[in-house]
């Protein structure tokens, strides 16, 4: 059974970067039938919240992945925070430590950063190792961190050897023998270092792949030791090469947006964001670059994630994000638009609820120029603000010709019978025909009338929208002084 996890801390908003890398879970488990387990990692007890918990969870359950064992969804391998694991990782230090795989260190913190910075003075790194730290361990101080009260730390002792990792991404990847020195893995206080409790959830949880940031490649290294130590099969790695900028830099709060619920708020589509995501290091067969999420889990392959790094391009982002508006179910993208208009202010709760056929179509009839749901409450002021619009003023014949089709196609749509299309456009033709304008100097003119605007919505939808008194009251005031 394929296993695989996402493991975020709850210290902040889901940046796009742990996004990409949680969809890729879901996708390789989706794919191969596999689980996805959801594991937090809240160990940071001054950093970690139970707001950003649930906020995490929420980002990810709107862009559509769901987990298959987690701490709100339970499992047969919990618990699912590694706060509540306590008593999981006492267990396996004690393990190593009976079996001297491990060792105790009766050491202040002052004392392990004396070492370090005296080894760094000697132009050494710092490798510790157990005859090193010996020197802390004597019954005097034994003694005293005993009548304090006070735990020792506990050192993983580090094999000295090569250790090799053959990653589905990078090829191999080889650490030299004495690359590192030991290391902690539980502190004094009980807590579990995180390299240490990444493979005690991993083993105890029985993961078979690992996808994650190359960032964390530095980390390996310990991890392999431990999985070894343990006596666990090593799960199958695959680190994915980071996210930039456009600046070719690592991706960060410089570069603008970077939380998924920035992207959220801005309007874009979950299944947009989804799309997106997916492309950030991983490629369709066939080149395609709109995807529907079915799609997406049965073309997903390990094998077609880039081992370069991806270039975050929010255009790129924002023109996915405008084909998704413009293919959306029209009652899904107004129920989607609603927040964004009541926000705006441009109606009420009350009024979209009353008015939404209206409003129905005055969201179709500007979505087309939209690359976010935040810009359609910006189109749709026309339909609502009085635009500043300069006098007609003929000065040519053209022009003298447009006025009169201009005034005539006020007086007739004031009597219509019915306020629809079909009259609307009706009444456009049979002014064209008797006056014979210059058509697109007519179209312009008018448009730029209602809307004070050179471009927008269809001009019919424009009309209908606006209403037979506010479009003659718009005819009215800029052909008045002619």
């Amino acid at each position: 059974m394929i296993r695989v996890r996402f493991a975020p801390s709850p210290t902040g908003y889901l940046h796009v970067g742990g996004a990409r890398t949680a969809l890729f879970n879901y996708l390789f488990a989706k794919h191969y039938g596999g689980k996805l387990v959801l594991r937090i990692e809240d160990t940071d007890v001054s950093r970690s919240t139970k707001e950003f918990e649930e906020q995490l969870m929420e980002s990810l359950l709107w862009l559509g992945i769901t987990w298959d064992e987690g701490p709100d969804v339970g499992g047969s391998f919990g618990p699912y925070r590694q706060s509540e694991r306590g008593e999981v990782y006492r267990e396996m230090v004690f393990d190593l430590l009976q079996r001297g795989l491990a060792y105790n260190v009766y050491a202040y913190p002052e004392d392990i950063e004396a070492l370090h910075d005296k080894m760094l003075s000697e132009g050494k790194a710092p490798h510790y190792s157990q005859e090193m730290l010996e020197v802390f361990n004597s019954p005097e101080r034994v003694s005293e961190f005993e009548a304090k009260g006070l735990n020792p730390v506990v050192f993983f002792n580090m094999p000295r050897k090569e250790y090799r990792l053959p990653d589905k991404i990078k090829g191999e990847v080889v650490f030299k023998e004495g690359a590192i020195g030991d290391f902690v893995i539980m502190r004094s206080n009980g807590q579990p270092i995180y390299n240490f409790a990444v493979v005690a959830d991993d083993v105890s949880m029985e993961i078979s792949h690992v996808l994650r940031g190359d960032d964390h490649l530095s980390n390996t290294l310990r991890q392999l030791a431990l999985y070894e130590a343990f006596g666990a099969p090593i799960p199958s790695f695959a680190h994915l090469s980071m996210i930039l900028g456009p600046d070719g830099k690592k991706l960060s709060k410089r570069h603008g947006d970077t939380s998924v619920e920035q992207f959220r708020e801005k309007g874009f589509l979950p299944e947009s964001f989804f799309n997106f995501l997916t492309l950030l290091g991983w490629s369709h067969p066939d080149g395609k670059e709109i995807l529907r999420h079915e799609e997406i889990i049965e073309s997903f392959s390990i094998e077609r994630v880039n081992t370069s790094a991806a270039i975050f391009d929010e255009t790129k982002a924002r023109w996915m994000n405008g084909v998704y508006i413009r293919e959306c179910d029209l009652d899904r993208i107004t129920d989607l638009t609603i927040p964004f208009i009541v926000r705006a202010g441009l109606m009420s709760s009350e009024e979209v609820i009353a008015n939404r056929k209206w409003l129905r179509r005055a969201i179709d009839s500007v979505r087309k120029g939209v690359e976010t749901l935040l810009e359609v409450p910006e189109k749709m002021h026309l339909y609502f603000e009085e635009p500043e619009i300069s006098t007609f003023n003929p000065s040519s014949d053209i022009d003298r010709g447009i006025y009169r089709a201009l005034e005539a196609f006020k007086d007739r749509i004031e009597y219509l019978d019915a306020w629809n299309n079909d009259e609307i456009v009706g009444t456009i033709r049979a002014v064209l025909n008797e006056f014979k304008p210059d058509r697109k100097g007519f179209y312009m003119s008018l448009r730029h009338i209602l809307t004070a605007a050179d471009e927008g919505p269809e001009l019919v939808d424009v009309i209908f929208l606006l209403g037979r008194n506010k479009t003659l009251n718009r005819l009215q005031q800029a052909l008045r002084f002619v």
